[in-house]
């Protein structure tokens, strides 16, 4: 960076389970001072599960900041202490729409609302999908009760992108990879199912 952003104080706002809010005094180009109000949150994992006959798998979930259902990716925070990225993308598969895959790619990471906040989004490709066995799934509470599960060929759901059905930043960037994948031949994967993770953390307080 051409200019040093260097914090000279740092409040905490708000902390929860899932995200901290703070509020930074940060030295700006032109030697001014402002304050800046951001997020710290835990981070997701995402998986855009595409079955033999290229349907992607999609929920509808309703979302209380928004007050209504949305198109979304099975996805999950990382909140299980000492677990890896990919069991975690594999947990929330079968937790969230009772399946498993015999096949796994690493897709992209997303930093999903970098104006105000650090969370970045894994989003991993699985294929050769199976049922979870009924006596084994998981039993779903609050909104995820409500979810529904919906199984849509690739191109349509790339074409509710476009109409603007599809807003979910993580389930448009996850739409969109694997319809390029699909595209492309399904080539291997260019990372590790656990590669390092872009998180960022708050600079230090000067």
């Amino acid at each position: 960076m051409s200019h040093e952003y260097r914090v000279r104080a740092r409040h905490e706002r708000f902390r929860g389970r899932v995200f901290t809010v703070l509020t930074d005094e940060v030295d700006m180009p032109g030697g001014d001072p402002a304050e800046r109000d951001y997020v710290l949150h835990l981070g997701a994992v995402a998986v855009a599960a595409v079955d033999d006959a290229d349907r992607v798998v999609l929920i509808r979930q309703y979302r209380h900041a928004l007050g209504q259902e949305l198109w979304e990716l099975p996805a999950g925070l990382i909140d299980v202490a000492g677990e890896e990225l990919p069991a975690a993308a594999a947990r929330e598969l079968s937790e969230e729409v009772d399946l498993t895959a015999a096949h796994w790619q690493l897709l992209l990471d997303l930093h999903s609302s970098p104006g105000y906040s650090n969370e970045v989004v894994r989003i991993y490709l699985a294929r050769g999908l199976a049922e979870v066995p009924e006596e084994d799934r998981h039993t779903r509470e609050h909104e995820e009760a409500g979810m529904t599960t919906h199984r849509v060929p690739l191109d349509d759901a790339v074409a509710m992108v476009f109409r603007g059905e599809i807003t979910n930043a993580t389930a448009v960037a996850g739409v969109l990879a694997a319809a390029g994948r699909r595209d492309a031949g399904w080539p291997a994967g260019s990372r590790p199912l656990d590669a390092p993770l872009p998180r960022s953390v708050p600079a230090p307080v000067d």
